[in-house]
């Protein structure tokens, strides 16, 4: 029997913190709240997560079942009641004027009670169904389906093409490039009447019904995958139904489309088996067409095995890299299989992007109406939001795209109907204003193209103007590409001619246009050179962007983006010397305007995190700016599970030899103020053991203090007492010195030699300050020197500050634009410190280097289990006699034990 309060089952016995979390939690639920949720690292967040809020999953369905029955009772009574009783005479229409019969009254009033308990009576076997069905594939039952549902109508591919009924192709023609046509499109108004009949009532009864249910969605994959692994450990992995989604990419076990790389291709290349499946299936049907080629189909999207590996997804709890074995042993799909598994589930787990952009939900068939959303690690969810629905766009990308619509066009144009070729003709000139933006024009070599270097940042209105595409209705041309799957018909078409030697102009075009792309032609085939004989470099990066499957979804994207209010948004225009280089970003302004939606739709939206100081831009940005009301607010903060005295938060305001620590930009730099931080960190070393983590506020900065010391011998001083490592640019190089520092910091504390550990020199916001959790010996002093503020000079930054201070309120005697300079830094300082406290035995030192550290309104943002242990110190003796103190304190005491 599992240990715990009877409310929340536990697999051990919580702490007191946990339990108040998860009693907090229960009520923001209950009572469909925001909650804004702090609790440190290391302090059992997700366990406190998803104990709470399935105890409340639980409560809450047995309270409809309950409520449902005692309706159900009621109801059946009435109408017994009712049906017993002799009906009226109906009266003379002389005895009334206005007013309705008394029996049209009752009889709409019993026909009422009656659908209403019909109503009930078909939810609650569809529940009894769903449970049984269950209870059934957790058993282990061999279950046989009627397959009576059309197995296209549940993936993704047949709703997007539904999107573009094929008509019959008039013009005669390669019977395979039908599937590269357009087809005939109607927009705006022209197909509501059409939409309209049994079509919809069909469609109704294909969709299946959400259970009530809660997202859970984190930043990573890995963090993920470590949330599944919590829920397989707690008392509730037996009974939860849990479905785990993904991209293509990491659910895909198609080995032909896996190893196409990237993310872009795989989708491609995944829709077009799709398509061809369905064409088959036209075919075997008897549907009128050409008979083409047979094309590949991918051999996992069989109805029947999709069914099966949904039913097991349903019936135990499994992590991506099981779903993956399982899909291979079923030969089922896992992407498609875990969003067929949608709607019955009680739990999805899933990526940000999938839940926070509204088109991927759709595209997911993800419904938030009514729901549970859990936003976990979310320190910087208005960060993420920027990001998720900004778009940039290269001139290198620009000019492909153009060059791709036009040969498609010229290819197609007696194959397209008129309404087509209009949009297309659209799209390009659209394109063109782009590429007039950056100062450059289609049809020529971008890389040859100079462009005069600058930044410039603009309204939306102002670009649209300077662009000189104002007259463009965005909104239906976005219609257009969304309907008519206009890029991806471009991608097929080039993958159909890129690289065969075959001109897509044959037969169709003239020398003329033939020559309009050969600059652009013969530059991307320098760029394809350029990375097959360099596939390291930079260049090579550079290629694969711009060589990118399909740059016309990237356009899309972009041009999306601009249908964003004015005000919510920025057009950075930024010219580096080649119109290849230069860009035109989307920078979005007001997160809150896309996450609006979100918090009006769900039940109640839990915003959880680490480390979610300060939380007063948090609500001012997000919250308060979408509509959200402070009654509608929950705010929990808790400690830490760590005895007070396993912590030593110091602020140095200068260091040994009385050199006041003042890291500002203009000081960090000069030799006096490097030579004091060697001395600091060499004293430090002295006294820890084990491992030390040294933060600086940027790559570069590390590379110029590091290199000074070299020059110093203040790095070898340092290297005669921890073996010294330094956080790599590239990611795939973290993990291999991650264990390298680990296996040193072990061998030393093992043969007790000369060195006492290991130094790693990390970077704010680098690769090592979040996510990677240095306890115990690997972390027994986390370093941060100087105050890691954004770059001021930014353009994008000052446009963010310019645009706070216009639509938030002052606080504190400070700007909006200001307050976003100082969490930002905060925030940052808050995650790489937060690294070394992971579990209740563990113990660690804080150093801050720099007396900014010291203000009180710096403090104050400080998470809580820190501060409030906290000392600042104006001279370094002090300090450094605390230091020794904390480690001596902490060797006698293991010793004793």
């Amino acid at each position: 029997m599992e240990n715990g309060s009877p409310r929340f089952p536990f697999p051990y016995q919580p702490y007191t913190i946990q339990e108040q979390f998860m009693q907090s939690l229960y009520c923001a639920l209950e009572q469909g709240k925001v909650g804004i949720f702090e609790s440190p690292t290391g302090t059992g967040k997700s366990l406190s997560l998803i104990c709470g809020a399935l105890s409340w999953l639980r409560d809450y369905e047995e309270k409809r079942r309950q409520e449902t029955a005692a309706l159900l009772q009621e109801g059946e009574a009435i109408l017994s009641t009712s049906t017993s009783l002799p009906s009226p005479a109906p009266q003379s229409s002389t005895s009334f004027s206005s007013a309705e019969p008394d029996w049209i009254t009752d009889f709409v009033q019993k026909k009422a009670e009656r659908d209403l308990v019909s109503k009930l009576k078909d939810d609650e076997l569809k529940r009894k169904k769903r449970e049984e069905r269950l209870e059934m594939i957790r058993n282990n039952v061999q279950l046989k389906y009627a397959m009576k549902r059309k197995s296209s109508e549940e993936d993704e591919a047949f709703k997007l093409l539904q999107l573009s009924k094929e008509g019959p192709v008039e013009a005669s023609g390669d019977p395979e490039e039908e599937e590269l046509i357009i087809a005939e499109y109607e927009s705006d108004d022209e197909s509501k009447t059409k939409s309209n009949g049994a079509e919809d009532d069909e469609d109704d009864d294909l969709v299946e019904e959400h259970v009530t249910k809660i997202y859970y969605c984190s930043r990573t994959h890995s963090q993920l995958a470590q949330f599944v692994h919590e829920v397989q450990k707690s008392p509730f992995s037996k009974d939860i139904s849990l479905v785990t989604l993904g991209s293509r990419q990491n659910l895909c076990i198609n080995e032909e489309v896996r190893r196409l790389g990237s993310a872009q291709r795989i989708n491609d290349r995944c829709m077009e088996l799709q398509k061809n499946k369905h064409e088959k299936q036209h075919q075997e049907e008897g549907v009128k067409r050409k008979r083409s080629p047979a094309k590949s189909v991918c051999p996992y999207v069989g109805a029947t095995a999709l069914q099966q590996l949904r039913d097991e997804v349903l019936g135990t709890v499994h992590d991506i890299e099981h779903l993956l074995s399982l899909g291979r042993e079923m030969h089922a799909c896992p992407y498609y299989g875990t969003r067929l598994a949608i709607p019955p589930a009680q739990l999805v787990v899933l990526p940000y992007q999938m839940v926070l952009h509204e088109a991927t939900r759709r595209a997911s068939g993800i419904q938030l109406k009514g729901q549970v959303l859990i936003i976990d690690e979310a320190h910087n969810l208005s960060d993420t939001l920027s990001c998720i629905h900004s778009s940039e766009l290269t001139g290198a990308q620009l000019c492909r795209a153009h060059s791709q619509l036009t040969q498609y066009s010229d290819r197609y144009r007696s194959r397209l109907k008129a309404k087509n070729l209009m949009y297309i003709k659209q799209i390009l000139f659209t394109v063109e204003g782009l590429v007039r933006a950056l100062g450059g024009k289609v049809g020529q070599n971008p890389q040859s193209q100079s462009t005069q270097p600058g930044t410039e940042l603009l309204t939306i209105n102002n670009f649209l103007f300077k662009a000189q595409i104002d007259n463009i209705n965005l909104f239906k041309l976005q219609r257009y590409f969304e309907k008519s799957m206009v890029s991806r018909k471009l991608c097929g078409f080039m993958e159909k001619y890129a690289g065969t030697g075959v001109n897509p102009h044959t037969h169709t075009s003239s020398n003329k246009e033939n020559r309009r792309t050969e600059g652009l032609n013969r530059y991307l085939q320098t760029l394809q050179s350029s990375q097959s004989a360099a596939p390291d470099q930079q260049g090579s990066a550079e290629a694969e962007k711009v060589l990118s499957a399909s740059p016309m979804m990237q356009v899309e994207g972009f041009l999306m983006a601009l249908t964003n209010s004015n005000t919510d948004g920025r057009v950075v225009v930024h010219r580096q010397g080649t119109l290849s280089e230069s860009s035109v970003k989307f920078l979005l302004l007001n997160p809150a305007v896309h996450f609006a939606q979100v918090l009006k739709e769900c039940r109640a939206v839990i915003i959880a995190g680490g480390t979610m100081q300060p939380v007063s831009d948090f609500k001012q940005e997000l919250l308060f700016s979408a509509g959200v009301g402070e009654e509608r607010i929950a705010e929990f903060s808790c400690g830490h599970v760590i005895p007070p005295e396993n912590i030593l938060p110091i602020i140095l305001c200068s260091g040994p030899s009385c050199q006041e620590l003042d890291f500002t930009f203009q000081n960090r730099d000069t030799p006096r103020m490097m030579d004091e931080t060697g001395r600091i960190l060499s004293n430090i070393c002295n006294v820890v053991p084990g491992g030390v983590v040294c933060f600086f506020p940027s790559y570069e900065y590390s590379r110029r203090i590091v290199s000074h010391w070299e020059a110093s011998g203040a790095l070898a001083r340092l290297a005669n007492k921890k073996k010294i490592f330094q956080e790599p640019k590239k990611a795939n190089q973290v993990e291999q010195v991650l264990s390298e520092f680990s296996r040193c910091i072990q061998r030393c504390a093992a043969d007790g030699g000369g060195l006492s550990g290991a130094l790693l020199f990390s970077v704010v916001g680098g690769k090592m300050s979040e996510g990677i959790n240095f306890s115990d010996d690997l972390g027994r002093c986390v370093v941060m020197v100087g105050m890691p503020y954004p770059n001021i000079k930014s353009p994008e930054l000052q446009e963010k500050m310019s645009y706070l201070d216009k639509h938030l309120p002052h606080s504190g005697g400070r700007s909006a634009g200001q307050a976003l300079i100082e969490n930002l830094c905060m925030k940052a300082v808050n995650q790489s410190i937060g690294r070394a406290i992971r579990h209740r035995g563990d113990y660690a030192s804080i150093v801050l280097c720099d007396r900014r550290y010291s203000r009180p309104a710096t403090i104050s943002k400080l998470p809580n289990w820190i501060k409030a242990r906290t000392s600042a110190h104006t001279t370094f003796g002090p300090a450094f006699a605390a230091l020794r103190k904390f480690f001596m304190d902490k060797k006698q005491k293991q010793l004793q034990a």
